[in-house]
């Protein structure tokens, strides 16, 4: 094709000559050195880009990021408040009960909040119910029972985390073992329990509960106050045995008072979980007199005449208010003790 061909044929689509075809004339074909130049779009391209340019970006309809950390704050805390609401409302339904008369216990349909509260069931409880000697049996268990397996623990902890083993491996097969005997179930142990000290003349003895509920507790309080001793740095050991001290003597002297608020986290959460042992007391103990509040409740329904449903449920709510009250206002020390050796240094 020639340079009048090709002028002609720009010239019909109403477009610009290129560089090249203005400088050359009538085919002599000379050209200015340049750099080439990109394809001129059509006219529907052009409008298509036009129309593009116009509309506004993706990124311009997202919401700022202070709108969605927010959004997802109130998505977790709703989150929150829908499982808090899953577990709490058996135990508002109970406290319900415990606050209804006898007319509206079973009045329909029901009310979570009762017209005419009274606090009758309390006092008769209180009163007329066994209920005080439960739970001054059940204070007597689990203070004997953290004293006792903390003297067993805390050796055990500094054992763990300051004595040097042969193997290392070893040592974790220990750690492992301790969680293992958690594992454990006390169905499985209950009959043989009932067998040993049925022949060691222990039936309706509290000391052969404490002794279960020692050896239940112990392991889970050796792997905790293991696991705090790690955080506490080795240069306390070594200052102390500089000073003439020995391994007792540094364990007593210069690491218990550091361990003070693992041995405080450690003794709440032994407390709660034996103050809701129910299968050992319920096996080893036959008089009424030795039983603790968990089995206590138990007697007291099957003991009843009347209709007492306002009473169990005082009953159970006087039984559960000790643990509750104990982790509301040690939760601080609670927390402190399940994340004690996640983090070394």
């Amino acid at each position: 094709m020639t340079g009048q061909e090709q002028r002609d044929g720009y010239k019909e689509e109403g477009e610009e000559l290129p560089l090249p075809l203005r400088e050359g004339v009538g085919g002599r074909g000379r050209s200015m050195p340049h750099s080439p130049l990109p394809p001129t779009p059509s006219r529907k391209g052009r409008g298509s880009s036009s129309l593009l340019s116009s509309l506004p970006s993706l990124s311009s309809l997202r919401p700022p990021p202070r709108f969605r950390r927010r959004a997802g704050s109130l998505a977790i805390y709703a989150g929150y408040a829908v499982v808090g609401l899953i577990f709490l409302f058996p135990l508002l339904w109970v406290a319900s009960l415990s606050l209804r008369p006898m007319a509206e216990l079973f009045a329909f349909p029901p009310r979570l909040v009762p017209q005419h509260p009274t606090l009758a069931a309390y006092r008769d409880v209180l009163i007329g119910s066994p209920l005080a000697r439960y739970l001054l049996n059940s204070v007597k268990l689990v203070s004997a029972t953290v004293l006792c397996a903390l003297m067993i623990a805390v050796p055990s902890a500094y054992a763990l985390s300051r004595l040097r083993f042969r193997r290392p491996v070893m040592k974790s097969l220990a750690m492992l073992g301790m969680l293992a005997v958690q594992l454990i179930s006390p169905l499985v142990i209950a009959l043989p329990l009932y067998r040993w000290f049925s022949a060691l003349g222990l039936i309706n003895s509290h000391v052969a509960v404490i002794l279960v509920y020692v050896a239940l507790s112990a392991p889970f309080a050796t792997w905790m106050l293991a696991g705090f001793l790690d955080t506490v740095p080795v240069a306390l050991d070594e200052a102390a045995r500089i000073d003439g001290c020995t391994r007792l003597q540094s364990l007593l002297r210069v690491l218990l008072p550091v361990m003070l608020p693992g041995l405080a986290s450690t003794a709440i959460l032994l407390a709660i979980s034996t103050w809701g042992q129910f299968i050992v007391p319920f096996v080893l103990l036959t008089r009424g007199d030795l039983y603790p509040v968990s089995v206590g409740i138990l007697d007291y329904q099957s003991s009843s005449d009347s209709v007492s449903t306002h009473l169990l449920a005082a009953a159970a709510i006087l039984s559960a208010l000790p643990a509750m009250l104990t982790f509301l206002i040690l939760q601080r020390f609670i927390v402190g003790a399940l994340t004690a050796g996640a983090v070394k240094g």
